[in-house]
């Protein structure tokens, strides 16, 4: 299992990578580093649909309202993760600054209550990893 979620995470990061690359015929460096936290959410069978639409509907605003810039989210093309797995990656201009804005987003009433809401019939979430990143000095994206 280990072995998938290294992968899946490795997948994540090539697509991240080519994403930025894609777009323009010269790298743009911003002004000072970020930090990226990859974020990887197994979900309990059946209900990945139910996590993406708390993303979709709800998550992303509470994220912006509290700091927290996507980047990008996205689920395996292959089984057994296709079903069941969320790859996301947020920034923050610090390492101090995530654990705010995780502090801030958890404290949120309406965070709350929409999680609470989510998992009336059920937790949706089995398992999260989490990894920082900070960019490599030769990286596009800073």
């Amino acid at each position: 299992m280990r072995w998938r979620v290294a992968s899946g995470i490795a997948f994540t990061l090539a697509v991240f990578a080519a994403g930025y690359w894609s777009g323009s015929k010269s790298p743009v460096y911003a002004q000072s580093p970020r930090v990226f936290e990859l974020r990887v959410y197994h979900t309990y069978e059946g209900k990945l649909d139910g996590l993406l639409a708390r993303f979709r509907d709800h998550t992303i605003e509470i994220f912006n309202r509290h700091g927290m810039t996507s980047i990008g989210y996205w689920v395996p093309t292959d089984e057994p993760l296709k079903s069941k797995t969320l790859f996301y990656i947020l920034a923050f201009p610090s390492r101090e600054n995530a654990a705010k804005s995780w502090a801030e987003f958890n404290a949120d009433p309406e965070w709350k209550k929409v999680a609470a809401e989510s998992q009336a019939n059920g937790k949706l979430v089995e398992k999260v990893d989490s990894v920082f990143l900070e960019p490599a000095d030769f990286s596009p994206i800073k």
